[in-house]
């Protein structure tokens, strides 16, 4: 744990450092990019990731750099920064408090640090492999709820859910009948650091990419949770189907998630 301490906190720095200047521009005139037809990116998703790859590159120069925005070099090192700047963009742009910087470290291919940063709200999640999760320094603890019926579930939508058919409605209404209620916030960081807190009680979603769950993964794991692929295998951040839970309750949710792709291949 002593081990990656050095590498959280340097993690914790670029993200404090990308969140004062979301802060700061935050509800300002922004120009706006189309990478796809809802995808968006704004010039402070592309300056709050030169800020957090330049804080960490200046301290360890031969890691490797795996995120959302840009293309890094490959160094060969062991040591992989996974980071997404500023996650829930489109929250971002239309000034919809909700979004936050996630940057997780790998080893070997296994996460073993994690920062999730909410600037707004001034909540800093953080996790060491074997070293617990937190919040502002308060140790966290997956919720006790159970079972699916009274609890409180997180998810999303790809952005082309209007042309793929995988597009998580039909698991969405299925949940939503089953579950107390549903949350759709647009941050899939902060939707995985609420289940850690115990503020969701269980979270899925598809197609998210590496950047959006790393950091996620560990926070969950390392406060009790459980997180695997929506049939209840091993999951790895380069898969696109996960499901985060108290471990009460996860077995419903594989189990609901098989039901309706069962249903769908009718």
């Amino acid at each position: 744990m002593q081990a990656w301490q050095t590498y959280l906190d340097a993690a914790v720095e670029a993200a404090r450092l990308a969140g004062s200047y979301q802060r700061h521009r935050f509800s300002s005139q922004l120009d706006v990019d189309m990478k796809g037809d809802k995808d968006l990116v704004t010039e402070v998703d592309r300056d709050s990731e030169r800020l957090i790859t330049g804080h960490l590159l200046a301290r360890f120069p031969d890691h490797n750099i795996l995120a959302e925005e840009g293309d890094y070099r490959r160094t060969g090192s062991p040591l992989r920064w996974v980071i997404d700047p500023v996650d829930g963009t489109t929250n971002y742009a239309h000034g919809f408090p909700w979004f936050c910087s996630s940057i997780a470290l790998e080893a070997d291919d296994q996460l073993v640090a994690g920062v999730i940063y909410n600037p707004i709200h001034d909540e800093l999640f953080t996790a060491i492999k074997g070293g617990g999760a937190y919040l502002n320094g308060r140790r966290l603890q997956v919720s006790g709820h159970a079972p699916l019926r009274d609890t409180l579930l997180g998810t999303g939508f790809p952005y082309d859910c209007a042309s793929d058919p995988a597009n998580n409605f039909a698991n969405f209404i299925a949940f939503q009948k089953a579950a107390r209620g549903i949350r759709r916030a647009g941050a899939a960081a902060l939707d995985l650091a609420s289940v850690a807190a115990g503020r969701l009680d269980g979270f899925w979603e598809l197609k998210l990419k590496p950047w959006d769950v790393a950091a996620g993964i560990l926070l969950v794991q390392e406060a009790g949770g459980t997180v695997s692929s929506f049939d209840g295998s091993a999951f790895d951040i380069s898969q696109n189907r996960i499901v985060a839970s108290n471990g009460l309750i996860h077995h419903e949710m594989t189990g609901m998630l098989a039901a309706v792709a069962a249903k769908e291949m009718e």
